[in-house]
Formats: C-alpha cells, structure tokens, sequence
C-alpha cells in the first residue's frame, strides 16, 4: 500500500498554464516563498503531487475539484507532460514522485488511499456502493459518449483537435458528424439533469449522500453536469430554471470548492519535471497475482494502453505488480518511472504477443 500522508495546501479553482505552490503550517495556510530553480528537492513540492492537465479538460476538472475540496495544490499544463517520455495520450496524469497514474478513477483511488486523513469517500458500504455505481455511470457509462457530442462545432477548426481525437468514441469528429448527432446528445444530458432532480436531490438535500460536507459521491456525480453547463446548453433544454436543484447543488459545490482559493505563486513546468526526474522513488510492495486470468509473471516485459481511443501510443516496461483493479510497471527512459494504470478500459499485453496472450505471428 506505501506510505500515507496528509494532504496540505490550498488549490486555486483556475486551470492556467502554471502552477502554484503552498504549505500548511501549525494550522495555518503559509504561502511559500518564489521557488529556487537550483534547488529542487521534495519539500519545495507539498506531498509530491504533481497534476498535468490543461484547461477545458473535463476529466481534468473532475480531478481538479477533489483535489480543491482537499485542499492540495497542484495543477500542470499539458505540454510538460510530454517531457516525462510517457506515451499515453488523455489528461489528466497524476505523478507522486516517480509514481505516475493513468485515468481519473485510478487517480481519486490513489488519492483516497495514500491519503486517507480528510479523504471524501465514505467507510459506509451503502455509501462505497452508492459511489462505486456513479463512477461506472459517469465515467465508464454513456456519459461520456452522449456529453462529448455537444462540442462545439468551431473547435474543429482546430485540425490538431480532429486529428489527435480521431476515432475517439467512435466518432470521425467531424462537423456533419456532430450537427447530426447533437439532438440526441442534448436529450441524453438533459435526461441526466432530471434523474438528479427527481430523485436523490428532489428532498433538497445539501449533498448526494446527506453528508456534512461535500463527498466523493459528489465529485462522481457532477462533473459531466458542470462540463455540459460549461458547452453552452440551450435554456429551453437545460436551464435552472428546469433544474433548480440541480443547479442549487452545483453552485453549492463549486462555492465549497472555491472557498480554499488563495493568492497563487508561480512555478514553472521544468522546474517540476526536473523534481520529477531527481527525486528518489519510494518503495513499493507491488505482487503480481498469481491467479490473475492473463497469468503474467512478476519481470515480465509488457505494454499497456487503453482499450479504445488510443492505443497505437502503448507505454511499455517490466511487469512489476498486477492486481484485479490496477497494473503497474517499470519504465526505464529518461528517468525511471512506475507507470500506473486501471485494469478496466487498458490493455496489459506481454510483447511477443497479442492482446489475446497469443503469439504474435508475423
């Protein structure tokens, strides 16, 4: 499991391209001074937590509004992200030294378990449950499907934005494409408006589950409703004035997150990758289970990439712990990493052969 610690430091709710550093003393929040490029060393970065993503990214939002209602600061641009040599494409990526995690789920996981003091999840099984269910909903559900074709159409003008999303989702993302499709997107979204309104908030309540504060059931259930109000929505599908307990919730939850912003200090992208690359790498207990289906052994050389959308960028390195949620292995590049990534949505492929186990035959 590694060691845990307790999260310190205030995050802004902005997305820019920089990065901001703070540390809590003696209950006090204490900005840190402008950091010394010279001297990079793991307390110049509280908790060694690193966030590369980028503005607009909605899976980059959901991660960035747990880590506000933690209070733990750190957020990246995308284009550091190339410089760490991993070959997964999606944003966001959480590094905690020279540990590095795939995919949003696997990343609130990480965050909830080597942090457990003040963690948003409930102990409660009903609650884990409740949590458990709306993260394979938002997350490995439609949801994404349905929101991701209300995109602007003007962002195709863009051919990077095209081209680098090509065949994500299935779609050629193209603007005939996405005109033809918005109709049914926009009654998928506003039927997951009317499901909160009409069920689990239509007592009023302040939180998903009636908690004190805002929880991880929150932070699963919001984030596609907050990206959609963010594409521009038509007021005659969704609106408060249709969903007003919806919009309640959220305008509750964005003040819970936003009321732990602070003055911001600068820190650049390669002052963060340079910590990366010399900080030491913490040790680990990783097992591979022996009665895991693919039957892979501990040392063995394998790839991993997602399922889907992107897996021509396959990350590869020696097998080093297998588990039925998460793989993890050894890159050895420009500097060693262990890469992380969820088991649901990736593929663990042993070179030599195929996606199957089999040989690969030429």
């Amino acid at each position: 499991m590694g060691a845990t610690y307790k999260l310190q430091g205030i995050q802004e709710g902005v997305l820019e391209s920089e990065m901001t550093s703070f540390r809590s003393m003696n209950g006090h929040t204490r900005l840190r001074g402008p950091m010394d490029e010279s001297v990079v060393g793991s307390t110049s970065v509280p908790n060694d937590i690193v966030l590369f993503t980028y503005p607009g990214s909605p899976f980059g939002l959901r991660v960035q509004l747990y880590l506000q209602l933690r209070e733990q600061p750190f957020i990246m641009p995308r284009p550091d992200r190339e410089k760490l040599g991993v070959k997964y494409r999606r944003i966001p990526i959480l590094a905690i030294r020279r540990d590095i995690y795939l995919d949003t789920r696997l990343i609130l996981r990480t965050l909830e378990r080597r942090f457990p003091d003040g963690k948003l999840g409930s102990d409660k099984p009903e609650h884990k449950f409740a949590e458990k269910l709306l993260e394979k909903y938002m997350v490995e559900g439609p949801v994404v499907q349905e929101a991701a074709g209300l995109v602007p159409t003007a962002i195709l003008q863009n051919p990077k934005f095209a081209e680098d999303r090509k065949g994500f989702l299935g779609r050629k993302w193209t603007q005939e494409e996405l005109d033809q499709g918005r109709p049914e997107c926009l009654l998928f979204v506003r039927n997951l408006f009317d499901l909160l309104e009409s069920t689990v908030l239509a007592d009023r309540r302040k939180w998903v589950l009636e908690t004190e504060k805002p929880s991880l059931a929150d932070v699963q259930a919001i984030w596609p409703l907050d990206w959609g109000t963010k594409l521009g929505l038509p007021s005659h599908v969704v609106s408060e004035e249709k969903f007003p307990k919806v919009y309640a919730w959220m305008s509750r939850l964005r003040a819970a997150a936003a009321s732990s912003a602070r003055e911001r200090i600068s820190m650049t992208g390669d002052v963060v990758v340079r910590y990366l690359r010399e900080t030491t790498m913490e040790t680990a207990q990783d097992e591979v289970d022996e009665n895991d289906p693919q039957d892979l052994e501990k040392g063995t050389q394998v790839e991993i990439s997602p399922a889907d959308w992107g897996s021509d960028h396959r990350d590869s390195g020696r097998l080093v712990g297998l588990a039925p949620d998460e793989v993890t292995i050894m890159v050895e590049d420009a500097v060693t990493l262990r890469l992380h990534a969820p088991r649901t949505g990736f593929k663990v492929t042993a070179i030599g052969t195929d996606a199957s186990g089999g040989s690969t035959k030429l």
